[in-house]
Parts: structure tokens; sequence; C-alpha cells
């Protein structure tokens, strides 16, 4: 165990990788000093400019290549800065990374990680501070994860690194100094979630950065007398039905809280889901449909937070405690 920041564990999990395959190679921009988040630092040194690729300042191109590393026998972890850069890039991701497995009968295959940075990032305004994760589990062929702590950007990064298919890799951009102990002999499942808190009256599933606003939901409410479970999905495609569905036939109620806007992001999935398997009552929060400010009160309008979450969940338990009352 080793206390380090979540830019430190993603580090350390690719110059694990990197030691242990030689197939294993990154390319972005500015890699080759750390990254724009130190997500990077010091593996240039070790591993040279021939598996830590500075790259011109070209989505596509970077993507392109990485698609083409994939397909050669190279195992390529692509760095995109922020997921908001990397719809220049899309085509090559959507079309041809995804799609190749399907297309060409198994023949060829991507093994690629596609690291894109996602959420909102204080003061960056509405193209720096998107949560696109829904759009991403809605193309079949990509693997969707979001790490929201440094043990599981460690443990994370090192399964999708292993991963045969591509890998969309949304680490949060406001985690990078997030502190914690990360323990490499850990490895992660991609589609196994985890429960962090567990309480009988409702189950909050959530991902990412918001699974710390929950926490502090979870904490807030259990001092009303609400017990509530809290589960961290940790990837959102595949995504652990069977955790959320067991979950919720116990508490018969579900709600699902994501930073992403809430008009068809991914909790309308998991609502459904839900909806269609058990008899509990569901609902959703998510940020409304507008744009992320860069004003801080602006910013504040776009963000979902504790006293929402605790709002929403408190309306919930008292809305079946007065129907069973009537």
């Amino acid at each position: 165990m080793a206390l380090m920041s979540y830019a430190q564990a993603a580090a350390l999990a690719i110059e694990h990788a990197m030691r242990e395959n030689a197939h294993v190679v990154v390319l972005g921009e500015d890699i080759g000093r750390g990254g724009i988040f130190g997500q990077y630092t010091g593996l240039q040194a070790l591993f040279g400019k021939d598996r830590v690729i500075d790259t011109p300042i070209s989505e596509a191109a970077i993507m392109g290549a990485g698609v083409g590393m994939a397909l050669a026998g190279l195992h390529p972890v692509v760095e995109m800065r922020v997921v908001d850069f990397a719809l220049c890039g899309m085509d090559e991701l959507v079309n041809q990374a995804a799609k190749n497995r399907y297309m060409f009968g198994g023949q060829g295959r991507v093994p690629l990680v596609a690291r894109m940075p996602s959420g909102i990032w204080e003061a960056s305004a509405a193209q720096h501070s998107q949560s696109l994760e829904s759009w991403f589990a809605h193309l079949p062929g990509l693997v969707v994860v979001c790490p929201g702590n440094p043990q599981d950007n460690y443990s994370l990064l090192r399964a999708a690194m292993d991963c045969d298919d591509p890998v969309v890799y949304l680490e949060h951009k406001a985690l990078w100094g997030m502190q914690g102990e990360v323990d490499s002999s850990i490895r992660a499942t991609i589609g196994k979630a985890r429960t962090l808190r567990y309480g009988k009256d409702i189950t909050l599933v959530s991902w990412s950065r918001q699974v710390q606003a929950c926490d502090d939901a979870v904490q807030a409410l259990l001092r009303e007398g609400i017990a509530a479970t809290l589960i961290d999905l940790r990837s959102i495609w595949p995504w652990d039905r069977e955790m959320v569905l067991a979950s919720c036939a116990q508490t018969g109620r579900l709600l699902v809280v994501h930073e992403a806007v809430q008009a068809a992001g991914f909790g309308a999935e998991i609502a459904a889901t839900v909806a269609q398997h058990t008899r509990a009552r569901v609902s959703r929060l998510g940020a409304p449909r507008i744009p992320v400010g860069y004003a801080k009160v602006l910013e504040n309008e776009a963000r979902v937070d504790v006293q929402a979450i605790v709002q929403a969940a408190r309306d919930m338990v008292a809305a079946n405690v007065q129907k069973a009352v009537a």
C-alpha cells in the first residue's frame, strides 16, 4: 500500500503495464513532459520516446494512429487531454475502432485505451466541462470506464490495458490531486461495481466524482434516520446490473445520480432496467440541459450538489411512507 494521487496512480498503472508488456505504448500531446495533469510523469524518461510518443496537435491523427497501432499488434494508450477535444477524433473511434472486430469477422482487434478526462473542470466553461459517458455507452463495440478514486484509477486502468476491445477511459478532471492508498496487487474487473455503504431505505447509484457527493449525502441522510446503500458503478459499459437489481429489490427505491446532463443520461438506462425487473420506485438526478458556465455562479447551476441529492432521496422515502400510511 502506498499513498498517492489519482494522477500518480494512473502513471504507476501504465509503468507497470509497460514493464510487463513491451507492446504497450503511449501517444498524445505533451505526454513527454508528463501530461497536463501529471498523469504521465516520468514515463518518457523510463521508456524512451519510441514508447512514450509526443504527437502533433491533431486529435484525429492521434486516435487514427492509435487504431492503426492496435490493429498492428500493439496496445496503445491514446491521450486525448480532455473528452471535449476527443470529439475531433470521433470518426476513428466510432467507425473504425468500435466496428473493426464485427465488420471483419474477428480477424482484427483494437486493444486501445482512449483516455478522455471528463466532467466539470473548474472555471473552464462549456467546451472543457462535459460529461459524455452516455454517448460512448450507446456505441456497440466500446467499453466505458469511469474510475472515481486513486485505487480504481490504478486497478481499472490495468484492466483496461488488458482488454482486447477499445476502452473509453473517463477520468474526472477534478480528481487528479485526490489522495488515497493504492495497492498495486489489486486487480479490478471491468463491469463489476462496488458497494460503499449499506442501508435498507434507498439505493443510490453513481460513478466518477459524483460518488463523493453521494457519499456525503448518505451520511447526511443517516443523521435524519434514512439508511441508504451507495453503489459506485465504476464502469458504464458493461455495468453491474446484478448488483444494482439485487440492491433495489431489497430497498424498494432507486435514485441514480450523475454529473452529466439528466436528459438522455445513462441514469435513464439504469432506471428503466430496474423498473423492468423489480418493483422498486425509481428516480434520477442529473444536471440541467444547459452549457456549463464560466462564472462560478453559472457553473454551480450545472452541478448536482449534496443538498439536491439529500432532498431527492428524502422525497422518495417520504412519498413511500405517506403512501403506506394512506
